[in-house]
């Protein structure tokens, strides 16, 4: 029988970490060490023991595979969208893993312009990706970034589209990207600090010259800052942008003469953010000045930036998130959010028009996509929910005339989206506080304590998870889960004010909330602790860490996915990628204050003796924003303390990153492990 495997156990090296004459014990710090024989074998005995754990229902899980593949439809391509005179389009085809890009001129009854076929290039890679494409004013060349690691870390290249040669000169280090001056010579591009792999420097290209000879244009000393160089829409402007979590500041300059100097647009203040779009002889801000915590819109000469020039446009509002702005010759699109729900409001420039696309569903998601037109009518859209798959839309703005240009299909006879049923409760906190959950599940449902519930949560830097459609979880609800998103606090869902209170020295309302959402499903009898299950991965692993320490008695199961659990010992290591600009949202443990309030929640430090739920943890050896070891140690230290005979997994990616296998297939076997190892929990297996 399977059950008497051994875990593997990992050697104890104790090491003491002193800091505000505290001390902490880490028997596990070790494992850091990449290069070191004893940590490769290690993992490997972790995958090994996985493997052999999992070996029961190897078979359904690939069937689950099969079957989320199956829906997913092998020859694709994307809405072409129209760009300097081209049409550009990215196409699948069957059984290929990577995308074919190619472009038509004029009119979509062109011929094909190969520019890319990922599939030939990924040729002898366990990991490929390709990213940052750009093409040149006069559409003669294009700049491109490739990663054969996955760390992120992109060599630049450049290609003409007229011979299809690629020029020899390799830049490395760099993000990906690159920007075009409107000179057709002329390339700005962001490089990477090696170690760190922070944005820090911005170079000047000239074509035909060497890239040793390079000019550094900018330099970013602060190390809680990135940067980053792009073209405004209007194709006027090149514009550096330096962020920070807080705070931004940009530069511009015009793009007819990239060798003049960038001119700082408004000095960066610590706290204000803002963002600059460019329109006729005006700069529009989004900005929260003058303590506009959901944003406002502001706008002023392009040769006057400062702030003090800068004027209302659109006023702060109590209950509407201002997100973004797209701008257009005669319009100005607005993407706002209220009450959880995303909506778009169309102003034309002249005054004329100003009315909100209409959608009628109780949860939804909405998004402007990809408009890179500056004179055209015609807004892209997306729209989807929980229930009804993602499309793609254009609506003219003068017309008001829809086109669903494309809505993703699903390759399922069975498949009708009326069988399902989405809704939206609120449960109450621990502070009063009312908390959204959305959810998705097949009609019918008794609330009877026994379905199966995954309860999915991330929960930091602002970032919203909104309802969205997913044909790979049709695998789940069609074996009677229901599947719920928990809009804890540390994101934006409900404002600005959402994300304060859920991050520094109220992180953990994130924790809390989830639990709290968790014993809100089991007291409306959507399901009970046998049948509980969360999942959430990155900062969202820190959540699952978190929460099974705090109430493991709610969860059957647990799944954190390259989790973010060692929170001191990374926030204290300044060498490691992310950690610097990561103070504003954790905030730093150089500070006894937040160094005690992180210790009280850090995972790895409040592994305790007690009964845990059974526990699925991923990782990538060569992830760069959550380090290998913190899951590793993080299970080491569990196989030790918990009193429970529950399953205890580590697999680890011994070629990828953060992201998971780079394949459009390989991705699919990740959740087919994830989905078995659930499914296996409640005893289903076919």
């Amino acid at each position: 029988m399977t059950h008497h495997i051994q875990p593997p156990k990992a050697n104890k090296v104790l090491k003491t970490l002193s800091i505000h004459d505290d001390e902490r014990h880490d028997e596990y710090f070790w494992l850091n060490e990449r290069e070191n024989e004893e940590v490769i074998d290690y993992l490997n005995a972790e995958n090994e023991y996985y493997e052999a754990m999992t070996s029961k229902y190897k078979d359904f899980e690939h069937s689950l595979f099969k079957e989320m593949k199956a829906r997913i439809k092998e020859d694709d391509e994307s809405v072409p969208y129209k760009y300097n005179g081209y049409w550009y389009i990215v196409k699948y085809e069957v059984g290929k893993d990577y995308p074919i890009y190619i472009r038509k001129k004029d009119t979509m009854d062109n011929p094909d312009e190969l520019l890319f076929d990922c599939n030939k290039m990924a040729e002898g890679h366990d990991y490929f990706k390709l990213v940052g494409l750009s093409v040149s004013p006069d559409n003669s060349m294009i700049a491109y970034g490739i990663d054969t690691v996955g760390r992120r870390n992109y060599t630049l290249h450049i290609k003409s589209l007229v011979t299809d040669e690629v020029f020899s000169d390799a830049i490395q280090n760099t993000t990906g990207s690159a920007t075009w001056a409107n000179d057709n010579k002329t390339l700005f591009y962001t490089v990477k600090d090696e170690k760190t792999l922070r944005s820090d420097k911005i170079y000047k290209h000239k074509l035909g010259s060497a890239s040793a000879t390079d000019t550094l244009i900018f330099h970013e000393d602060d190390d809680t800052f990135g940067v980053a160089v792009y073209k405004s829409k209007s194709k006027k402007y090149l514009i550096i942008a330096c962020y920070s979590t807080l705070t931004n500041e940009y530069h511009i300059l015009n793009a007819d003469i990239p060798d003049e100097e960038f001119t700082v647009f408004q000095e960066r203040v610590r706290g204000l953010e803002y963002s600059i779009s460019h329109y006729g002889d005006q700069f529009y801000v989004v900005t929260n000045a003058d303590g506009a915590i959901n944003f406002k819109l502001m706008k002023t000469p392009e040769n006057e930036t400062k702030f003090n020039n800068w004027i209302e446009v659109i006023p702060h509002r109590e209950e509407v998130l201002l997100e973004d702005i797209d701008i257009f010759k005669d319009f100005l699109v607005i993407s706002e959010r209220s009450n959880g729900l995303n909506h778009i409001r169309i102003k034309r420039w002249d005054g004329t028009a100003d009315y909100y696309l209409p959608f009628d569903n109780e949860t939804y998601t909405a998004y402007t996509s990809t408009n890179v037109e500056f004179d055209t009518d015609i807004l892209r859209y997306g729209y989807n929910s929980m229930t009804t798959p993602s499309s793609s839309i254009d609506f003219n703005m003068v017309t008001k005339e829809k086109t669903i240009l494309k809505e993703q299909q699903v390759l399922d006879p069975n498949f009708d989206k009326d069988n399902y049923t989405s809704e939206r409760v609120w449960a109450t906190s621990h502070d009063g506080v009312k908390v959204p959950i959305s959810m998705v599940y097949k009609k019918g449902i008794k609330k009877d304590g026994s379905n199966p519930v995954l309860l999915y949560a991330y929960g930091s830097y602002g970032h919203t998870i909104d309802p969205y459609f997913s044909s790979i979880r049709l695998s789940l609800l069609d074996r009677g889960f229901i599947y719920a998103i928990a809009h804890v606090r540390g994101g934006e869902y409900l404002g600005r004010m959402w994300y304060e209170n859920g991050k520094l020295l109220q992180k953990k309302n994130t924790f809390t909330d989830f639990i709290e959402c968790s014993k809100f499903l089991i007291a409306e009898n959507y399901t009970s602790p046998k049948h509980l299950y969360a999942l959430g991965g990155s900062a969202g692993g820190l959540l699952i860490g978190a929460v099974i320490n705090e109430a493991p008695e709610l969860y059957n199961g647990v799944i954190a996915a390259v989790p973010f659990v060692d929170v001191l010992t990374t926030m204290l290591d300044d060498s490691i990628p992310l950690t610097t600009g990561e103070y504003d949202e954790w905030g730093n443990p150089n500070d006894p204050e937040y160094y005690e309030y992180m210790k009280s929640y850090s995972p790895y430090d409040n592994v305790k003796k007690q009964d845990y739920p059974h526990i699925l943890i991923t990782t990538g050896l060569h992830d760069s924003q959550v380090q290998y070891w913190e899951p590793a140690k993080w299970v080491a230290k569990l196989r030790t303390y918990k009193t429970d005979n529950n399953k205890l997994l580590l697999k680890t990616n011994m070629k990828a990153g953060h992201g998971g296998a780079s394949g459009r297939f390989e991705a699919l076997k990740e959740d087919a492990e994830e989905y078995a190892f659930l499914l296996d929990l409640e005893n289903i297996h076919a």
